[in-house]
């Protein structure tokens, strides 16, 4: 399974899964078909080595691991693509309510980014998420230095960019903790940022559609964000300041 690659990463955040919820499996199939090719049809073992599941969508309604979607991967160790889902604790979001998150991760190739949008949009739809994001591997680390802990007096973080509040310190569900290279916002979370407004968001809108559930997905920039491109810096900081509500810094 080892990989020196670079990888996209993909997170998106739900409602809890309760009772016999057909949403692991949707979002196993809506992969499938986004990425030509793929069959995620294994997992691993505590040693990280690949078991085969011949009966894979019966295994994945029947594994409530961590309550959502039990870790599943291809056999390709030259283009590796991971899924796993599971509930985030309460304490750490909005309204103290636990939530479904699922996280995948795929090669950033050609092939990697021309399906990016579609992955997004299946997996953000399936899950009936809140919102979600696609990101090139490494950003999370400047992401994790936005975040303002109470008391907290560091340093501005990298970029110019903002603070952002805590998730468990937003007013809802529906409020994106943060901006990725690729945005998927439902029609609430749309809704509560106040997008798409025609005139001010005319060129977002240019990199933008619809899914198929009503929301959007939202692209910033034509190629996988890199916040060493002073054009890319440019265009994630404008979206920040298009959209004060995600991360929580409108005025109350």
């Amino acid at each position: 399974m080892a990989t020196t690659k670079k990888h996209l990463r993909l997170a998106v955040y739900a409602p809890a899964i309760v009772g016999d919820d057909g949403r692991p499996l949707a979002i196993v199939h809506g992969m499938e078909s986004a990425i030509p090719g793929l069959r995620l049809g294994w997992t691993s073992s505590e040693t990280e080595e690949l078991i085969e599941l011949p009966h894979r969508d019966e295994w994945v309604a029947a594994n409530r691991t961590d309550g959502g979607l039990p870790f599943l991967c291809n056999d390709d160790e030259k283009h590796v693509v991971t899924v796993a889902g599971w509930e985030s604790p309460g304490r750490i979001a909005p309204g103290s309510r636990p939530r479904f998150e699922v996280h995948a991760d795929w090669p950033l190739d050609e092939a990697g980014i021309a399906a990016a949008v579609e992955v997004l949009a299946t997996t953000g739809d399936s899950a009936r998420a809140f919102w979600g994001y696609v990101d090139p591997e490494g950003i999370a680390v400047t992401v994790a230095q936005q975040f303002r802990h109470p008391g907290d007096e560091s340093p501005a973080p990298p970029h110019g960019l903002p603070f952002l509040k805590l998730p468990e310190e937003l007013r809802s569900d529906e409020i994106p903790h943060f901006l990725g290279w690729l945005n998927y916002w439902s029609a609430a979370a749309a809704q509560a940022i106040g997008f798409p407004d025609p005139a001010r968001d005319a060129e977002l809108l240019t990199r933008a559609r619809r899914t198929e559930s009503g929301g959007w997905v939202v692209q910033l920039t034509d190629a996988p964000l890199d916040l060493d491109n002073p054009a890319h810096l440019d265009a994630l900081l404008r979206a920040y300041e298009r959209f004060p509500e995600i991360g929580g810094r409108a005025a109350p």
